[in-house]
């Protein structure tokens, strides 16, 4: 670049600066024509820098706000641009400059966090020093993104620690959204928009949105207008544009509309309650009920209560026990006799129902009070008390841990003096280790809510007060070294991708002991003293590729014939790389089993490469490079943002 602005080439290509004619220098060039060519997409913002120190000509062409440091901007964060107005004035290079350091920090705070909670099995408040950084939310998100988008086969403990940032990012803007939804009046919150935070905050990564959701029921009510339309080409409800709220006052009107509706939706689209499968979370999610075209009660019944309210039929939602219902007036509005309703069942097909038969569906007499209207708030608070139910009917992993803490979020946002509810989110922090701080604080605030659970605050505190004192002085832990006399039978390390023998599953092994370490009560249970060999042989901590994490006898496993990726969630926290063959531990897990790693290597080039003499001296070249890949994105100061609680299962 500065060879440009310094001079032209001779015509006949040879080197040196050109005399020119007066007049016919670069930087006598319009501005908006300079500006063109620094736009240039194969410049870069070094090559900008360059440019504006070379001269003061360049130097104002190059000023901040220009169109030259916009078009740098635009170029290395394409997805920024949806949160600038496209006329709106802006220092581009101060925005520049804050993007790149906010990209440092980030990847800084990333890289460090493995180091600090590799030993927790589950993370808690280990991301609240990227809030403590001060950037702009959508520039750490957007780093984060471009984390996880680099090459899929590396950086995975990178990734892992990113994808969890981002998750704990997302919650706390949706919760924000929450509470502003909450301070609404009760007529202005909608069900649905409440119902699609509860989907944002429980699935942080996915793509949900309002407009995506709002999106998918237009084409639905469009679909219904079209079979309305044979029936009575002259319904109101088809002249009502969308977006426009429109309410049909006659009941033989309205009918036809939900006649409409019932056919849509449970004939033409097949929609039908998730007997099957009824516990599953993937039913109070709106965007999997759109999806799956699967429910339960309430998750339906908010779609069905949507799509009526947009043919015009105002339907209230009714907080049945065990069995959520919507009403439809059959009388005067404003009625309060449970005997001028019928009742719609989004559940059973849009079955309609009388007070009576309601009974039916649950096997026993109920009082008035449950035939009555319930607001917003009361809907949202009883789509995610299910999910709470989910999340402790769990089987204790990993992700039943993480539904029962969203939930219990939403649902003390919504409802947060709930004594039993911050009482079970305590007990639930205390018993994963995580935030022990903020336990305090939970138990303080039900001992001022109720004085009566001092015994169980009491409880918590001491053993809270405990937990602090400890993790002043964490224990180390145990280095495995495979030259040991005791670990002598091991056979395999960890990295490898193994198949079990009897129940066929693939997995990379992560971690191992020389005997089976579990209580006699698991031992007896999986059936171990039916091995060959017992108990009395190494055994080995496994991802499996259904996402469980197992523990398996060594007499059970053998190295995988066609090695292939373990698509497990956990694999980041334990492996830097997929290197084709095998996975490649980072820092920390060769730090527990420090001669793991050539024992990983030695064992692929028997099984898979079958390398010469000669060309295993490659090999180990291309391995060190391998293992070096992850800390050369440090040394490039120019690009600096581009470049345990395993439930044992069987054998």
């Amino acid at each position: 670049m500065a060879a440009c602005v310094a001079g032209a080439r001779r015509p006949d290509g040879s080197g040196g600066a050109a005399t020119e004619p007066p007049g016919k220098k670069l930087t006598d060039l319009p501005a908006e024509l300079l500006e063109h060519i620094l736009c240039f997409p194969v410049l870069k913002h070094s090559d900008i820098c360059g440019a504006s120190c070379s001269c003061k000509r360049l130097h104002d062409v190059c000023h901040g706000a220009g169109k030259v440091w916009g078009h740098q901007f635009r170029l290395r964060w394409p997805r920024l641009q949806k949160y600038y107005r496209q006329n709106e004035g802006c220092d581009w290079l101060r925005e520049y400059r804050t993007r790149h350091s906010v990209g440092i920090q980030i990847r800084r705070t990333v890289e460090s966090i493995s180091k600090r909670f590799f030993t927790e099995v589950v993370l808690g408040d280990s991301f609240a020093e990227i809030e403590s950084l001060g950037a702009p939310e959508h520039f750490c998100e957007d780093e984060l993104l471009f984390i996880l988008d680099s090459d899929k086969r590396k950086s995975l403990t990178l990734k892992y620690y990113a994808k969890k940032i981002l998750y704990f990012l997302r919650q706390q803007n949706i919760l924000r959204s929450l509470k502003s939804f909450l301070e609404q009046p009760p007529e202005q919150q909608s069900a649905l928009e409440g119902a699609v935070l509860v989907d944002q905050y429980c699935n942080p990564l996915a793509d949900v949105t309002l407009d995506g959701i709002s999106a998918q029921l237009d084409e639905i009510t469009e679909k219904v207008k079209k079979t309305l339309r044979t029936r009575n080409h002259s319904h109101p409800s088809l002249r009502a544009a969308q977006g426009v709220c429109l309410v049909v006052e006659d009941f033989e009107l309205q009918r036809q509309a939900v006649c409409a509706l019932n056919s849509v939706l449970y004939e033409q689209l097949q929609y039908k309650g998730n007997e099957f499968d009824y516990y599953n979370p993937l039913n109070s999610y709106i965007h999997k009920v759109l999806l799956r075209r699967t429910g339960i009660p309430i998750s339906l019944s908010v779609l069905y209560l949507t799509l009526a309210g947009r043919l015009g039929v105002q339907l209230e939602p009714v907080n049945f026990p065990n069995h959520f219902l919507l009403r439809w007036c059959q009388k005067s509005r404003g009625s309060q006799d449970i005997y001028n309703f019928v009742y719609i069942d989004a559940f059973g097909k849009g079955k309609q129902l009388t007070a009576k038969e309601c009974e039916y569906l649950i096997g026993h007499q109920v009082t008035e009070d449950y035939y009555g209207a319930i607001s917003t708030t009361e809907v949202l608070l009883r789509m995610v008390g299910n999910l709470l139910n989910i999340g402790k009917r769990g089987e204790g992993n990993e992700k039943s841990y993480q539904l029962l803490r969203d939930s219990l979020d939403l649902y003390l946002t919504i409802n947060p003096d709930n004594v039993q509810y911050l009482l079970l989110q305590a007990r639930l922090y205390f018993h994963l280790g995580i935030w022990p701080e903020k336990v305090l604080d939970i138990l303080q605030h039900i001992q001022a809510l109720d004085p009566s659970q001092h015994g169980a605050v009491g409880y918590l505190v001491q053993h809270t007060l405990e937990h602090i004192q400890h993790k002043k002085h964490p224990v180390q832990p145990e280095v495995k070294q495979r030259g040991a006399a005791e670990h002598q039978e091991v056979r395999y390390s960890v990295g490898l991708i193994m198949k079990h023998k009897r129940s066929g599953y693939n997995c990379v092994v992560y971690g191992w002991d020389p005997k089976c370490t579990m209580s006699q009560e698991w031992i007896t249970t999986m059936r171990v003293n039916q091995l060959s060999s017992g108990a009395n042989q190494p055994f080995y901590n496994v991802l499996v590729q259904d996402g469980t994490c197992r523990y398996a006898a060594q007499e059970n496993l053998e190295p995988h014939a066609a090695p292939l990726e373990i698509g497990h969630p956990e694999v980041g926290r334990y492996f830097s790389e997929f290197s084709d063959t095998h996975y490649v531990a980072n820092e920390e897990l060769q730090a527990r089993y420090p001669e793991d790693t050539p024992e990983t290597r030695d064992a692929v080039r028997r099984l898979y490469h079958r390398l010469s003499p000669g060309a295993r001296d490659h090999q180990d070249h291309r391995d060190r490079l391998d293992q070096d890949h992850q800390h050369q994105d440090r040394q490039d100061q120019d690009h600096p943002t581009e470049n345990n609680d395993h439930q044992a299962m069987a054998m």
